[in-house]
């Protein structure tokens, strides 16, 4: 048989160098490298099909470079049609309305703007929140709106309260209070919440108490005897107190309930697409109440007490929303198992096992420190804070003998309206630069810091502010730099300390997570309040002697806690590496047998366990390592308050 050759052979000298390159040595013409060229398979081969561990991982190496379009076989007569369709843009003609084309001038506009927004809105949220759904989580955001605003206008009215009938310098012992308060609430509303009663009537049963509550107190705060118009001090007057505890109890209570209610009612698909729009309209109201504060603490005459009763009607307004939203939405549980099984219940967060594994474990000790210490700093600068803006403000706006707040018999001289307006103005200012700082931290910065610094070092910037701002109240101790350093503290506490601190209970077991964690979260946060209001109230008597003493005691905390964080980092790195669980059984080793002990045990005995890191843009609901029922059980972030 005669050798068929290629009628139109490719005479270009890079073809032919390319055809001496596959000939086969020997010369001979007939071999399969040299057929290989000058000829074209004209079969098909169908191999055997793949198993399923080959389609994952051919679907996982695809995955790797889906950006790329496949080049279309060249038996596929339609692959050119569909990618020129493919890559056909809109025409935006032919989408347009019949309204819009035959309609006004106005009507192509309205119509313009209404197709922007779409396209708009499809490139933020994509196809995960449509619409519907978007107006469902808008239904729900409202209720955190109007209980985050009405919480933080409280918040900046609550020192003024208790300045004006109680003194600045019983802030401490109130603040000592609110903590055995909320340590008695918190397990009824826990009780209440196990007993079967649906969540959204809890809502109605707290909403109201607290709704009654501030109103009785906005209407106490206008009486002329036991409101503000008496303006001599006195630890007996004992609406201060109430209105203090009322306020640090409500945001326990509230928020945690409005989580768990949403939690039953958003699936986790759900929740990554929405629970942003929730965070942020509640970050919102946190700025848009202390600004309100800001603006009508003096405009308006008894100001203070009118806010208080804005901020009760929140309280009447967060009930009408979720109201709103039962009635349109019902209260189905989405967010549970299926499969015929009821989901099993989460073991509680015992006190005493938190405990125990606090004990037990260093690392746990570790994220204590970083999550709880630094709040014995701030209770320092927070309180120099309000003593110093008292008597600045007292002494702007003077009490004359004349005047009801002058006291002839001790010469112990109260507030005079002014000045409670001033203190009540300048509160509001702060909590509104306080949470714009830390929403435009939390918008555009954490993530840039930590991709940038790294975990390690993002740990150490923090304590780090913390000694340079303890340091430069010290050095200068007047009322603005104080409310700076506070502004700082609280900002970069909200946008870099909390999200780093979460991290560091990812090499942790769920014990750690759950009822460690919880013991921090309630007892060792409010605790660490507690213990810097005993050292305020030591001090409190001179805002010369609370500077002094109180900024020592600061910079030995700053410092203890840059020694920790560099401690924890080092820790957190050598976990993830080794796939060390802090927490669960290795072999009976302890964790102070050393690192190197740890992390062999961890290398024998620990597989498949992830060292990976979530990108801040990945961090959802879930989380790597969980089972299913966590991630039904794991409540996401919430709004600061």
């Amino acid at each position: 048989m005669s050798q068929q050759r290629d009628p139109f052979p490719m005479s270009s000298p890079e073809a032919e160098a390319l055809a001496a390159s596959v000939e086969d040595p020997s010369g001979d013409s007939s071999s399969s490298a040299a057929k290989s060229w000058h000829g074209m398979a004209t079969t098909t081969a169908v191999g055997a099909p793949l198993s399923s561990k080959q389609v994952g991982e051919k679907e996982a190496s695809e995955g790797l470079v889906r950006d790329k379009k496949p080049k279309a076989s060249s038996d596929d007569i339609y692959g050119d049609v569909d990618d020129d369709d493919d890559g056909e843009k809109e025409d935006d003609f032919l989408d347009r309305p019949l309204w819009e084309l035959h309609g006004s001038t106005w009507d192509r506009i309205v119509g313009a703007l209404q197709r922007g927004f779409y396209k708009l809105y499809r490139r933020v949220y994509g196809d995960d929140l449509p619409m519907s759904e978007m107006l469902r989580t808008l239904c729900m955001a409202s209720t955190l709106f109007f209980m985050i605003g009405g919480y933080w206008t409280l918040r900046s009215l609550k020192d003024a309260v208790v300045m004006t009938l109680n003194g600045v310098e019983y802030i401490p012992i109130a603040k000592m209070a609110s903590v055995g308060v909320i340590l008695c609430v918190v397990p009824i509303y826990n009780y209440l919440l196990d007993s079967g009663i649906q969540p959204h009537r809890l809502f109605y049963l707290f909403g109201s108490i607290y709704f009654g509550v501030f109103v009785s107190i906005a209407l106490l705060l206008m009486h002329p005897q036991y409101g503000l118009e008496n303006q001599q001090p006195s630890p007996y007057r004992i609406l201060g107190w109430v209105s203090y505890c009322g306020i640090e109890s409500f945001g326990s209570v509230m928020v945690s309930l409005f989580w768990s209610f949403t939690n039953s009612n958003f699936s986790l698909k759900e929740a990554k697409a929405s629970y942003g729009v929730m965070v942020a309209a509640g970050q919102i109201g946190s700025i848009l109440g202390p600004t309100i504060v800001n603006i009508y603490s003096e405009k308006w005459e008894q100001g203070l007490a009118k806010l208080y009763l804005l901020g009760a009607t929140c309280m009447l307004m967060l009930q009408f929303t979720m109201y709103m939203y039962v009635s349109i939405y019902g209260t189905a549980e989405r967010n549970v198992a299926t499969g015929g099984e009821a989901p099993k219940k989460k073991e509680s967060a015992g006190v005493l096992e938190g405990v125990y594994l606090f004990i037990q474990h260093n690392y746990v000790k570790g994220i204590f420190a970083i999550s709880c210490l630094f709040m014995v700093e701030v209770t320092i600068i927070d309180f120099t804070m309000k003593v110093l803006a008292r008597n600045h403000f007292a002494e702007e706006h003077p009490c004359e003998p004349s005047m009801a707040c002058y006291d002839h018999e001790f010469g112990n001289h109260g507030m005079t309206e002014d000045a409670t307006a001033a203190v009540t103005k300048f509160l509001g200012l702060f909590g509104q630069a306080t949470n714009g700082l830390s929403f435009v931290m939390s918008l555009l910065g954490t993530s840039a810091v930590i991709r940038y610094l790294g975990l390690r070092l993002t740990l150490l910037l923090f304590p780090s502010l913390c000694l340079f701002v303890i340091i430069m109240v010290r050095l200068r101790p007047t009322l603005y730099v104080v409310f700076l350093a506070m502004i700082l503290l609280k900002g970069f506490s909200y946008s870099l300390n909390n999200p780093t601190k979460e991290m560091l209970y990812q090499p942790t077991s769920q014990a750690v997570r759950y009822k460690a964690k919880s013991w921090i979260d309630t007892f060792g946060a409010r605790g660490s309040k507690a213990l810097g209001s005993v050292v305020t109230n030591a001090f409190s008597y001179s805002a010369d002697v609370l500077v002094a003493n109180g900024s020592l005691v600061g910079i030995a905390v700053a410092s203890f806690l840059i020694f920790n964080a560099n401690f924890m980092g080092k820790k957190f790195d050598e976990y993830m590496e080794s796939g060390y669980i802090v927490g669960e059984d290795n072999s009976g080793v302890a964790e102070d047998g050393g690192a190197h002990v740890e992390m062999g045990i961890a290398q024998n005995e620990v597989a498949d366990t992830s060292c990976a890191i979530d990108e801040d843009d990945e961090i959802g609901p879930e989380e790597e390592g969980q089972s299913d029922e966590e991630k039904e059980s794991k409540s996401p972030a919430v709004a600061r308050v």
